[in-house]
């Protein structure tokens, strides 16, 4: 990808392959959500879901699951996707992300030393302090659908996108 485009049309998504693998996986139990607030890496201090890089030979599934884990102590249950974004942004970098849901987890959170977990009330959910296409995508998954979206960044602002949810 050329690392000069700004402009999200003229983005080739039908071509267009991510330099990076990744997922973000939101527990949702009793009314509340697992976030954190991401200590190191992509969006360090920002406020997400647990995710991260898909390693060689892991599966999108088992990605979901190891990242909860090494991200908060809890091991998320029963998950599923809802969701594919794919992320370009300015300066070049791309990644290709997908999105789960769990209902139910075992264990408790902790903070680690890439994460501090925050459960919050799924009508609490601080979008401010999120990377901006979440609110536009979080309510989808909250309301148990599917979706698909592209996204182009520069730095932190969004310049563009399309959604799509089913």
């Amino acid at each position: 990808m050329d690392a000069t485009v700004t402009d999200f049309d003229s983005i080739d998504w039908e071509i267009w392959e991510a330099a990076d693998r990744a997922t973000l996986l939101f527990v949702v139990h009793n009314g509340e959500v697992l976030l954190i607030r991401k200590l190191r890496g992509l969006g360090a201090g920002k406020i997400n879901a647990p995710g991260g890089r898909i390693d060689p030979g892991e599966t999108a599934d088992q990605a979901a699951v190891r990242e909860v884990r090494e991200e908060t102590g809890i091991v998320p249950l029963d998950i599923r996707q809802h969701g594919e974004l794919r992320f370009q942004f300015v300066d070049g970098y791309s990644i290709h992300v997908w999105v789960y849901r769990a209902p139910s987890f075992d264990g408790i959170a902790v903070e680690t030393e890439e994460a501090i977990p925050l459960w919050t009330a799924v009508d609490d959910i601080p979008y401010d302090q999120m990377w901006a296409d979440d609110r536009i995508w979080l309510p989808l998954l909250l309301a148990g659908r599917r979706f698909s979206g592209r996204f182009l960044f520069d730095g932190d602002e969004m310049l563009g996108y399309t959604l799509s949810d089913e």
